[in-house]
Protein backbone atom coordinates (compact mmCIF):
# COMPACT_ATOMS: atom_id res chain seq x y z
CA UNK A 1 0.00 0.00 0.00
CA UNK A 2 1.65 3.39 -0.58
CA UNK A 3 2.68 5.64 2.09
CA UNK A 4 -0.29 7.84 3.98
CA UNK A 5 0.41 11.22 5.04
CA UNK A 6 1.55 14.89 3.80
CA UNK A 7 4.14 13.42 1.55
CA UNK A 8 1.29 11.18 -0.02
CA UNK A 9 0.15 13.35 -4.09
CA UNK A 10 -1.50 12.04 -6.73
CA UNK A 11 0.50 11.14 -9.78
CA UNK A 12 0.05 13.65 -12.38
CA UNK A 13 1.24 14.03 -15.90
CA UNK A 14 1.74 17.45 -16.08
CA UNK A 15 0.92 19.12 -19.43
CA UNK A 16 2.97 22.56 -18.67
CA UNK A 17 6.15 23.22 -20.64
CA UNK A 18 9.12 21.46 -19.25
CA UNK A 19 12.40 22.55 -18.22
CA UNK A 20 13.85 24.72 -21.01
CA UNK A 21 16.80 23.59 -23.07
CA UNK A 22 19.82 25.98 -24.16
CA UNK A 23 19.15 26.72 -28.24
CA UNK A 24 22.35 25.20 -29.49
CA UNK A 25 20.63 21.59 -28.19
CA UNK A 26 16.92 22.65 -28.39
CA UNK A 27 17.89 23.02 -32.21
CA UNK A 28 18.24 19.39 -33.09
CA UNK A 29 16.73 17.81 -30.31
CA UNK A 30 13.02 18.99 -29.73
CA UNK A 31 10.30 16.36 -29.29
CA UNK A 32 7.50 16.55 -26.98
CA UNK A 33 8.48 16.53 -23.38
CA UNK A 34 6.16 16.99 -20.25
CA UNK A 35 6.82 16.61 -16.58
CA UNK A 36 5.45 13.84 -14.09
CA UNK A 37 5.45 14.65 -10.25
CA UNK A 38 5.81 11.29 -8.44
CA UNK A 39 2.36 10.72 -6.39
CA UNK A 40 3.86 7.92 -3.49
CA UNK A 41 6.83 6.61 -1.81
CA UNK A 42 9.68 8.52 -0.76
CA UNK A 43 10.72 10.96 -3.80
CA UNK A 44 6.55 11.95 -3.63
CA UNK A 45 6.93 15.49 -5.15
CA UNK A 46 10.15 14.78 -6.94
CA UNK A 47 9.98 15.38 -10.80
CA UNK A 48 9.82 12.89 -13.78
CA UNK A 49 11.51 14.55 -17.09
CA UNK A 50 9.58 12.60 -19.98
CA UNK A 51 9.88 12.79 -23.89
CA UNK A 52 6.06 11.14 -24.83
CA UNK A 53 6.03 11.12 -28.75
CA UNK A 54 4.03 9.88 -31.51
CA UNK A 55 0.22 9.60 -31.64
CA UNK A 56 -0.18 5.56 -30.70
CA UNK A 57 -2.59 4.37 -32.57
CA UNK A 58 -5.75 3.15 -30.71
CA UNK A 59 -5.16 -0.50 -28.63
CA UNK A 60 -1.55 -0.03 -30.11
CA UNK A 61 1.16 -0.89 -27.03
CA UNK A 62 2.86 2.40 -25.91
CA UNK A 63 7.01 1.74 -26.27
CA UNK A 64 8.81 2.58 -23.17
CA UNK A 65 12.55 3.54 -23.73
CA UNK A 66 14.64 3.36 -21.41
CA UNK A 67 18.39 5.06 -20.74
CA UNK A 68 21.09 4.01 -18.28
CA UNK A 69 24.34 5.42 -16.51
CA UNK A 70 25.27 8.18 -17.57
CA UNK A 71 23.01 9.32 -20.35
CA UNK A 72 18.97 10.77 -20.46
CA UNK A 73 16.24 10.28 -22.98
CA UNK A 74 18.74 12.63 -25.56
CA UNK A 75 19.88 9.19 -26.20
CA UNK A 76 16.62 7.59 -27.80
CA UNK A 77 16.21 11.13 -30.43
CA UNK A 78 17.69 9.06 -33.47
CA UNK A 79 15.22 5.53 -32.76
CA UNK A 80 11.86 8.16 -31.80
CA UNK A 81 12.78 10.05 -35.33
CA UNK A 82 12.39 5.94 -36.64
CA UNK A 83 9.00 5.44 -35.14
CA UNK A 84 6.79 8.56 -35.55
CA UNK A 85 3.71 6.16 -35.96
CA UNK A 86 4.18 5.20 -32.49
CA UNK A 87 4.06 6.16 -29.12
CA UNK A 88 7.13 6.10 -27.83
CA UNK A 89 7.30 7.19 -23.84
CA UNK A 90 11.64 7.89 -22.54
CA UNK A 91 11.81 8.93 -19.24
CA UNK A 92 14.93 10.65 -17.49
CA UNK A 93 15.99 8.83 -14.34
CA UNK A 94 15.89 10.87 -11.13
CA UNK A 95 19.33 12.74 -11.22
CA UNK A 96 19.76 12.62 -14.56
CA UNK A 97 18.83 15.01 -17.30
CA UNK A 98 16.15 17.13 -16.77
CA UNK A 99 14.25 15.05 -13.86
CA UNK A 100 14.97 16.38 -10.02
CA UNK A 101 18.44 15.43 -9.25
CA UNK A 102 19.43 13.32 -5.92
CA UNK A 103 22.33 15.05 -3.66
CA UNK A 104 23.76 11.69 -2.84
CA UNK A 105 25.69 8.79 -4.34
CA UNK A 106 23.97 6.70 -2.16
CA UNK A 107 19.89 8.18 -2.96
CA UNK A 108 20.57 6.01 -5.69
CA UNK A 109 19.16 2.41 -5.74
CA UNK A 110 17.79 0.01 -8.05
CA UNK A 111 14.28 -0.21 -6.13
CA UNK A 112 14.01 3.26 -5.80
CA UNK A 113 14.64 3.87 -9.37
CA UNK A 114 12.04 1.18 -10.28
CA UNK A 115 9.88 2.46 -8.18
CA UNK A 116 9.50 5.98 -9.45
CA UNK A 117 9.20 4.15 -12.92
CA UNK A 118 6.07 2.41 -11.54
CA UNK A 119 4.95 5.83 -10.34
CA UNK A 120 4.73 6.83 -14.21
CA UNK A 121 3.81 3.72 -15.43
CA UNK A 122 0.45 3.73 -13.28
CA UNK A 123 -0.06 7.29 -14.59
CA UNK A 124 0.16 6.72 -17.81
CA UNK A 125 -1.66 3.15 -17.04
CA UNK A 126 -1.05 1.74 -20.81
CA UNK A 127 -2.87 -1.06 -22.04
CA UNK A 128 -0.10 -3.12 -23.09
CA UNK A 129 4.00 -1.95 -23.27
CA UNK A 130 6.67 -2.89 -24.86
CA UNK A 131 9.93 -2.30 -22.57
CA UNK A 132 13.08 -1.24 -24.26
CA UNK A 133 16.17 -0.92 -22.28
CA UNK A 134 20.10 -0.08 -22.94
CA UNK A 135 22.97 0.07 -19.47
CA UNK A 136 20.95 -0.19 -16.46
CA UNK A 137 17.80 0.84 -18.83
CA UNK A 138 17.76 -3.35 -18.83
CA UNK A 139 17.74 -4.32 -15.27
CA UNK A 140 15.05 -1.20 -14.82
CA UNK A 141 12.22 -2.11 -17.37
CA UNK A 142 12.61 -5.84 -16.30
CA UNK A 143 12.36 -4.63 -12.46
CA UNK A 144 9.28 -2.59 -14.16
CA UNK A 145 7.91 -5.88 -15.95
CA UNK A 146 8.13 -7.71 -12.98
CA UNK A 147 5.78 -5.01 -11.24
CA UNK A 148 3.28 -4.88 -13.86
CA UNK A 149 3.48 -8.36 -15.47
CA UNK A 150 -0.01 -8.37 -16.70
CA UNK A 151 0.43 -5.11 -19.21
CA UNK A 152 3.68 -6.09 -20.94
CA UNK A 153 3.60 -6.83 -24.82
CA UNK A 154 7.17 -7.38 -25.51
CA UNK A 155 10.84 -6.63 -24.51
CA UNK A 156 13.66 -5.51 -26.20
CA UNK A 157 17.37 -5.54 -24.72
CA UNK A 158 20.70 -3.84 -25.89
CA UNK A 159 23.77 -3.81 -24.21
CA UNK A 160 22.77 -4.08 -20.77
CA UNK A 161 23.12 -7.04 -18.23
CA UNK A 162 19.66 -8.15 -16.86
CA UNK A 163 21.20 -11.09 -15.35
CA UNK A 164 22.73 -11.03 -11.77
CA UNK A 165 26.10 -11.92 -11.39
CA UNK A 166 26.69 -15.23 -9.61
CA UNK A 167 29.84 -14.35 -8.09
CA UNK A 168 29.54 -10.42 -7.66
CA UNK A 169 32.86 -8.70 -8.32
CA UNK A 170 32.35 -6.14 -10.92
CA UNK A 171 34.29 -4.76 -13.36
CA UNK A 172 37.57 -2.99 -12.46
CA UNK A 173 35.34 0.30 -13.67
CA UNK A 174 33.01 -0.27 -10.99
CA UNK A 175 35.46 -1.47 -8.01
CA UNK A 176 36.63 1.93 -8.95
CA UNK A 177 33.44 3.43 -8.55
CA UNK A 178 33.52 2.03 -5.26
CA UNK A 179 36.54 3.36 -3.73
CA UNK A 180 35.88 6.08 -1.72
CA UNK A 181 37.19 9.60 -2.10
CA UNK A 182 38.92 9.13 -5.71
CA UNK A 183 35.95 8.28 -7.53
CA UNK A 184 33.92 11.31 -5.87
CA UNK A 185 36.66 13.29 -7.29
CA UNK A 186 36.89 11.50 -10.42
CA UNK A 187 32.83 11.45 -10.89
CA UNK A 188 31.84 14.03 -9.03
CA UNK A 189 34.83 16.82 -9.58
CA UNK A 190 35.68 15.58 -13.14
CA UNK A 191 32.81 14.65 -14.22
CA UNK A 192 33.71 10.78 -15.30
CA UNK A 193 32.69 9.58 -17.88
CA UNK A 194 30.61 12.27 -19.80
CA UNK A 195 34.08 13.47 -21.39
CA UNK A 196 34.61 9.62 -22.10
CA UNK A 197 31.62 8.42 -23.39
CA UNK A 198 33.07 7.98 -27.27
CA UNK A 199 36.17 5.63 -25.99
CA UNK A 200 32.98 2.60 -25.70
CA UNK A 201 31.74 3.58 -29.09
CA UNK A 202 32.90 1.04 -32.57
CA UNK A 203 32.60 4.54 -34.15
CA UNK A 204 33.75 7.12 -31.30
CA UNK A 205 32.97 9.54 -34.36
CA UNK A 206 29.61 8.75 -33.22
CA UNK A 207 29.66 11.19 -29.68
CA UNK A 208 31.37 14.04 -30.52
CA UNK A 209 31.21 17.96 -30.86
CA UNK A 210 27.87 18.99 -30.19
CA UNK A 211 26.52 15.04 -29.16
CA UNK A 212 29.26 15.01 -26.76
CA UNK A 213 28.18 18.40 -25.66
CA UNK A 214 24.44 17.34 -25.15
CA UNK A 215 25.14 14.05 -22.76
CA UNK A 216 27.56 16.53 -20.79
CA UNK A 217 25.08 19.48 -20.27
CA UNK A 218 22.66 18.29 -17.69
CA UNK A 219 25.25 17.45 -15.45
CA UNK A 220 27.69 20.38 -16.23
CA UNK A 221 27.13 21.08 -12.43
CA UNK A 222 29.39 19.59 -10.01
CA UNK A 223 26.52 19.29 -7.64
CA UNK A 224 24.81 17.43 -9.85
CA UNK A 225 26.66 14.58 -10.67
CA UNK A 226 25.69 12.59 -8.19
CA UNK A 227 23.91 10.35 -10.21
CA UNK A 228 26.73 8.98 -12.52
CA UNK A 229 28.22 7.64 -9.70
CA UNK A 230 25.30 5.82 -8.16
CA UNK A 231 24.85 4.32 -10.83
CA UNK A 232 28.10 2.83 -10.96
CA UNK A 233 27.85 1.96 -7.10
CA UNK A 234 24.64 -0.17 -7.91
CA UNK A 235 26.12 -2.50 -10.19
CA UNK A 236 27.11 -5.58 -7.24
CA UNK A 237 30.32 -6.01 -6.29
CA UNK A 238 30.00 -8.15 -3.21
CA UNK A 239 27.38 -11.52 -2.35
CA UNK A 240 25.45 -8.65 0.30
CA UNK A 241 25.38 -5.80 -2.64
CA UNK A 242 21.43 -4.34 -1.90
CA UNK A 243 21.17 -4.27 -5.96
CA UNK A 244 21.07 -8.09 -6.02
CA UNK A 245 17.52 -9.02 -4.58
CA UNK A 246 16.00 -6.77 -7.57
CA UNK A 247 18.39 -7.55 -9.67
CA UNK A 248 17.58 -11.83 -9.35
CA UNK A 249 13.28 -10.34 -9.61
CA UNK A 250 14.07 -9.02 -12.91
CA UNK A 251 16.04 -11.80 -13.86
CA UNK A 252 13.62 -14.25 -12.70
CA UNK A 253 10.66 -12.12 -14.86
CA UNK A 254 12.81 -11.85 -18.16
CA UNK A 255 13.23 -15.54 -17.96
CA UNK A 256 9.68 -16.30 -17.33
CA UNK A 257 8.46 -13.76 -19.97
CA UNK A 258 6.48 -15.56 -22.62
CA UNK A 259 6.00 -12.91 -24.99
CA UNK A 260 7.89 -11.55 -28.43
CA UNK A 261 11.28 -10.70 -26.88
CA UNK A 262 14.96 -9.22 -29.03
CA UNK A 263 18.21 -8.88 -28.15
CA UNK A 264 20.27 -5.75 -30.29
CA UNK A 265 24.27 -5.98 -29.41
CA UNK A 266 26.85 -3.57 -30.47
CA UNK A 267 29.55 -6.28 -30.52
CA UNK A 268 32.56 -3.63 -29.99
CA UNK A 269 30.82 -2.53 -26.87
CA UNK A 270 34.35 -2.76 -24.14
CA UNK A 271 32.22 -2.93 -21.23
CA UNK A 272 28.87 -5.17 -22.29
CA UNK A 273 29.84 -6.41 -25.53
CA UNK A 274 30.43 -9.99 -24.44
CA UNK A 275 27.17 -10.09 -22.31
CA UNK A 276 25.34 -11.19 -25.37
CA UNK A 277 26.50 -14.93 -24.85
CA UNK A 278 24.65 -14.75 -21.46
CA UNK A 279 21.43 -13.34 -23.01
CA UNK A 280 20.96 -15.82 -25.53
CA UNK A 281 20.95 -18.87 -22.86
CA UNK A 282 18.65 -16.75 -20.66
CA UNK A 283 16.62 -15.71 -23.50
CA UNK A 284 16.46 -18.13 -25.89
CA UNK A 285 13.49 -17.45 -27.54
CA UNK A 286 14.55 -13.83 -28.45
CA UNK A 287 15.21 -12.52 -31.78
CA UNK A 288 19.18 -11.07 -32.25
CA UNK A 289 20.80 -8.67 -33.99
CA UNK A 290 24.49 -8.34 -33.94
CA UNK A 291 25.51 -5.09 -34.57
CA UNK A 292 29.55 -3.49 -35.45
CA UNK A 293 28.43 -0.34 -32.19
CA UNK A 294 29.79 0.01 -29.33
CA UNK A 295 27.74 0.54 -25.89
CA UNK A 296 25.94 3.67 -26.66
CA UNK A 297 24.29 1.81 -29.80
CA UNK A 298 21.31 4.49 -30.18
CA UNK A 299 23.69 5.98 -31.67
CA UNK A 300 25.32 4.26 -34.29
CA UNK A 301 22.45 1.94 -35.32
CA UNK A 302 19.25 3.40 -34.22
CA UNK A 303 17.70 1.36 -37.70
CA UNK A 304 18.34 -2.10 -35.85
CA UNK A 305 17.22 -0.56 -32.36
CA UNK A 306 13.92 0.52 -34.33
CA UNK A 307 13.29 -3.28 -36.34
CA UNK A 308 13.65 -5.04 -33.28
CA UNK A 309 10.49 -2.94 -32.13
CA UNK A 310 8.25 -3.13 -35.20
CA UNK A 311 9.30 -6.99 -35.01
CA UNK A 312 8.46 -6.99 -31.41
CA UNK A 313 5.12 -5.33 -31.99
CA UNK A 314 4.50 -7.58 -35.41
CA UNK A 315 4.75 -10.96 -32.59
CA UNK A 316 2.65 -9.29 -30.00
Amino acid sequence: MPPRGPRMLRPVLVPAAPPPLPPWLAAGYSPPRRTHVLGRGRDAGRRLHVVDAGPGASGAPLVWLQHGNPTWSFLWRRVLALLPDLRCVAPDLLGFGLSDKLPRASDHGLERHADALADLFDALDPARVVLVGQDWGGPLVCALGARRPERVAGLVLGNTSVLAPARPRGTAFHRFAATPVVSDLAFRGLGFPLGALHRAQGDPASIAGDVARAYRWPLRRRADRAGPLGLARMVPTRADHPSLPALRAGEAWARAFAGPAALVWGERDPILGRALARHREALPAAAVTTTAAGHFLQEEVPEAIAAAIRDVLARA
